[in-house]
């Protein structure tokens, strides 16, 4: 099992970077490995950074090991979920948009 940061960076405000994808893209440089690797990843989330937005990290298990890889994702969200009370969504900031986004604009 290989443990990373899920990102590069703490999160970026919903929509802050869409006029910036390779902003956007070198937010995913960490998932990129286990993508060209075709083995199973996992992100979870671990907490919230001074911004108070959410923190992961990334587990990668051996191909076809998709079962420890579910197993250590559970234990871990188990013992986060009885330090923090509840589900970390509730620990998380409000999300909303950092400029007004149009869906059309984004190509949905």
């Amino acid at each position: 099992m290989l443990i990373s940061p899920t990102t590069p960076t703490t999160a970026f405000k919903l929509g802050e970077k869409l006029d910036d994808p390779l902003a956007m893209y070198l937010g995913d440089l960490a998932t990129i490995p286990a993508n060209l690797a075709g083995v199973p990843g996992m992100s979870i989330p671990v907490g919230v950074a001074e911004d108070n937005l959410p923190v992961g990290l990334q587990f990668l298990a051996p191909a076809t090991q998709d079962q420890r890889l579910y197993a250590v994702g559970a234990a871990l969200e188990a013992a986060l979920t009885e330090q923090w009370g509840g589900p970390m969504l509730d620990q998380a900031a409000h999300l909303s948009l950092a400029q007004p986004f149009d869906k059309q604009e984004a190509g949905a």
